[in-house]
């Protein structure tokens, strides 16, 4: 598995993004937000992902700076947990959702747990689906 985050992986569209707000569906797990979508890409990748920090719990860009960086870097050493198990392309919005500081640790287990909660989510619909 490849441990990167190239650019064809970043969510710029402002129609996807506007996408993802109006009809897409979301899976929490304290203090992350993972609101996504299918999607179809013409050059066969599975994930675009964007991540984003409220100003509202954090006033400096310092600070939302940072933690957008803590969340790339998760998803970038996690992502394999998606891919893997994704039949169909989705896109991705990451949010950062608490004034609460947490660490890399907490923040990448918290991801870890986010991504399998919508693994879980998106098979139970799929098997709903099915029948």
């Amino acid at each position: 598995m490849n441990f990167t985050y190239p650019k064809n992986e970043k969510l710029k569209s402002k129609i996807a993004i506007g996408l993802l707000f109006t009809e897409g569906k979301s899976v929490s797990k304290y203090p992350l937000r993972l609101v996504y979508n299918p999607a179809t890409f013409g050059n066969g990748e599975k994930i675009k992902i964007g991540v984003s920090v409220s100003k509202k719990y954090f006033k400096k860009a310092v600070d939302r700076n940072y933690f957008k960086r803590l969340l790339r870097e998760t998803y970038r050493l996690n992502k394999h947990l998606l891919a893997d198990n994704l039949d169909q392309p989705y896109n991705f919005m990451f949010f950062y959702q608490s004034k609460d500081r947490l660490s890399y640790e907490e923040i990448n287990t918290k991801t870890i747990q986010l991504f399998e909660k919508f693994l879980l989510q998106i098979k139970t619909v799929n098997e709903s689906k099915e029948k």
